[in-house]
């Protein structure tokens, strides 16, 4: 793989707890997490939209947008899910406890998409390895956290 490839995820990942406290410290400026989420949500709109600008990015037609599954247009939702659910818990857990749980349910996850194959991933199939992998992180997941 290219290692700007990878330094570019490590970059994104490093960035997550970053954007949770951000947000989670603008919820308390406007009081409730989903407002604060639609906020989050409305500036990074505006900033896609103008990238699209600035990079003369064409627009999709209408015809190649229907062809798209269904299913493909929840992503947005998702991710409302994912900053209304760290901007509720980013102070409750703290950012490594946030990230660890995060981060865990990301892994069982992509473990689970790729053994099947769902929504157009390669199969990877599913190795002990793999399991270990998965439970060790929850193993750090538990042990990050201060009860």
């Amino acid at each position: 793989m290219h290692p700007m490839v990878m330094l570019t995820a490590l970059v994104a990942g490093a960035l997550m707890p970053v954007q949770a406290g951000v947000n989670a410290r603008l919820r308390e400026f406007l009081g409730d997490p989903v407002v604060t989420s639609l906020v989050s949500f409305a500036v990074g709109t505006v900033v896609l939209l103008g990238y699209i600008l600035v990079a003369r990015i064409p627009w999709p037609t209408m015809a190649v947008a229907a062809e798209a599954p269904a299913w493909s247009w929840f992503g947005g939702a998702l991710g409302a899910f994912f900053v209304a659910v760290s901007v509720i818990l980013a102070y409750k857990l703290g950012a490594t406890g946030l990230m660890a749980w995060i981060i865990a349910g990301q892994l069982i996850a992509s473990v689970l998409l790729d053994h099947t194959g769902a929504i157009g991933f390669a199969v990877r199939e599913v190795s002990w390895q793999r399991i270990a992998g998965v439970l060790l992180l929850l193993g750090g997941a538990v042990l990050v956290n201060e009860y």
